[in-house]
């Protein structure tokens, strides 16, 4: 499928903030150990509630389609965090630059204003190909006003 990107609007913004919230309320963070007895990676939907970040991710993307947008705009990505450990998170490839969504932080903010270091995402032709990035966003926590980035 070709890529995509999301027209940055009010309203766009709008469905994003609220998605990313609905999530990051609904959702209690657990570890995969807590939740399932086992270490292993699971890609699920939070089908009771409960999961660590992939799932808060996964759970972003079907809302964010739900409501029309592109699936090859909703990256899956992982990084490491401010503590160097493994995060998964969900990129939104917009026309004003690729945004993220966290369950670690309610705001939407430009994916260079995490502090993150981008390890690899989704292909956006392809989802089951992963595009290493291997690059460190900005300095974390730096004032992004991304209502400012609207025409």
């Amino acid at each position: 499928m070709p890529a995509a990107t999301v027209k940055l609007t009010a309203r766009n913004l709008g469905i994003l903030k609220r998605i990313n919230l609905k999530a990051n309320n609904y959702i209690k963070p657990v570890s995969n150990f807590e939740h399932w007895g086992t270490t292993m990676d699971h890609w699920d939907y939070p089908v009771d509630g409960k999961g660590d970040c992939k799932v808060y991710a996964l759970y972003k993307r079907k809302l964010l389609m739900e409501a029309g947008f592109p699936r090859q705009a909703l990256l899956m990505t992982v990084v490491r965090d401010l503590d160097n450990e493994g995060h998964t998170i969900l990129t939104v490839k917009t026309d004003k630059g690729d945004l993220v969504l966290d369950n670690l932080v309610n705001d939407i903010r430009p994916w260079n204003a995490t502090g993150y270091y981008f390890l690899k995402r989704q292909s956006q032709q392809n989802p089951s190909i992963w595009v290493s990035v291997n690059q460190r966003g900005g300095r974390p926590n730096t004032p992004s006003n991304v209502a400012n980035l609207i025409d």
